[in-house]
């Protein structure tokens, strides 16, 4: 199913249920079948958000070394996209609301 946020202060956002309620509980709200990040929570957001992603890159550049690309006898694999690509319209989101002190809502 997916989930739509919007915000008068950017486009709207779709994405999967799944990738919304993990985004959603990184930010400290629960994803219901409607809801509302309010421009007060904002700053608290993106800075948890901003911090899962900069873990999720650590973590990631931790494990790069463990795929052998091109190497003989191991077959290719695809390095699954990371927390980053993922969240940055989501982030992206929060920051525009934040500027114009907007709210963000999804299930309406």
């Amino acid at each position: 199913m997916l989930i739509t946020f919007k915000c008068r202060a950017a486009p709207d956002v779709m994405m999967l249920e799944n990738l919304a309620q993990y985004l959603v509980g990184i930010v400290g709200k629960r994803l219901g079948e409607r809801g509302v990040i309010t421009h007060d929570e904002l700053s608290v957001a993106i800075t948890k958000l901003e911090s899962a992603i900069h873990t999720d890159k650590q973590e990631r550049a931790e494990h790069d070394g463990h795929f052998h690309e091109g190497e003989d006898g191991h077959e290719h694999h695809e390095i699954p996209p990371g927390l980053a690509q993922r969240a940055y319209p989501f982030l992206d989101m929060l920051r525009a609301a934040q500027k114009e002190n907007a709210d963000i809502v999804w299930g309406l």
